[in-house]
């Protein structure tokens, strides 16, 4: 099973070469103590024994080689053609039956499976936002959600971007994160020195209700705090109304919903609790020690971190 599935409590910020860089991070941060969901990684191997056992290494080569990065048409039909294969392939059985069986000592009905790349995440380079993500998936549609993931390593946006860093030879590997999907009221992302300014005695936190794939997807326009690290004093604070969010749908996935009429104008995060969001970001930049693009969820009144990467554009 161990070579199938990695427990997050397994791993480490060495470990991108069996996790991919998404999973290091989780497994890294659940050493330290930070709060993050449970949940476990899909290995980079197991993608690879998924290629090989279905002969399907050849095919894809032969697709890639196709590709003119100048002519999106080519880089579509590579992208539906791999994928296609991928989403089509058999997972093994033994490897099927270990990721059922992880899953199951979660005792989640939902979960959220996100690809995690061996080349993600890197300060050189950084596959975030180019792979995909599958929110509120349940049992019955993990294994396919986990096809999906790996087929991601092949959407046109992966393929172009893998041809625009020169890696369009380099064996890049894929491994997948399942995770307890937290149900959050409010969520957002946070970067630990200011992304505008550079000022690095700056935080810059983004909130909004519901799940945070309204932010990253640009759906809404969040609630913004600038908060001085050193002092740990609000410094602005600018609320924007929302008038509609992400929210679990009744059998899973996701859905959009109106944000109720009382709370459109409400502010996300009171002083208070961006200061103790402050104060949990600023703890994961000291044990890493350079500043972090965070996304982050609350639920009951807790603050989750679901993924850590470092700030590339410094």
């Amino acid at each position: 099973m161990e070579k199938f599935v990695l427990p997050f409590a397994s791993l480490s910020k060495a470990s991108v070469a069996i996790a991919g860089g998404k999973g290091a991070q989780l497994g890294e941060m659940t050493a330290a103590g930070i709060p993050v969901p449970p949940g476990f990684v899909v290995s980079v191997a197991s993608f690879d024994e998924f290629i090989r056992v279905n002969g399907l290494g050849g095919k894809i080569a032969i697709e890639l080689a196709k590709v003119d990065q100048h002519n999106t048409s080519s880089v579509d039909a590579a992208s539906k053609n791999i994928r296609s294969l991928i989403e089509s392939a058999d997972i093994p059985q033994d490897m099927a039956s270990a990721i059922t069986a992880q899953f199951n000592t979660l005792g989640a009905r939902f979960v959220a499976v996100r690809s995690s790349a061996t080349a993600e995440d890197a300060s050189a380079a950084s596959w975030a936002g180019e792979l995909e993500s599958y929110l509120n998936t349940t049992g019955e549609t993990l294994l396919p959600t986990v096809r999906k993931c790996w087929a991601s390593l092949f959407t046109p946006r992966a393929i172009f971007y893998r041809f625009e860093q020169g890696l369009e030879k380099a064996q890049v590997g894929v491994g997948v994160v399942v995770q307890k999907m937290v149900e959050s009221e409010v969520s957002g992302v946070a970067f630990t020195v200011n992304p505008v300014t550079r000022d690095r005695n700056q935080m810059v936190i983004e909130a909004g209700f519901g799940l945070g794939e309204a932010i990253v997807g640009g759906l809404i326009t969040p609630d913004k705090y600038v908060v001085d690290k050193a002092e740990e004093m609000l410094l602005d604070v600018q609320v924007n109304e929302q008038e509609e969010m992400i929210v679990r749908g009744p059998t899973g996935g996701t859905q959009h919903l109106p944000v109720p009429a009382d709370k459109r104008a409400k502010q996300k995060l009171s002083g208070l609790k961006v200061l103790e969001l402050s104060r949990l970001c600023n703890r994961i930049e000291v044990h890493y020690g350079s500043p972090q693009d965070l996304e982050w969820a609350l639920e009951s009144g807790v603050f989750y971190i679901v993924q850590a990467r470092p700030v590339t554009t410094l």
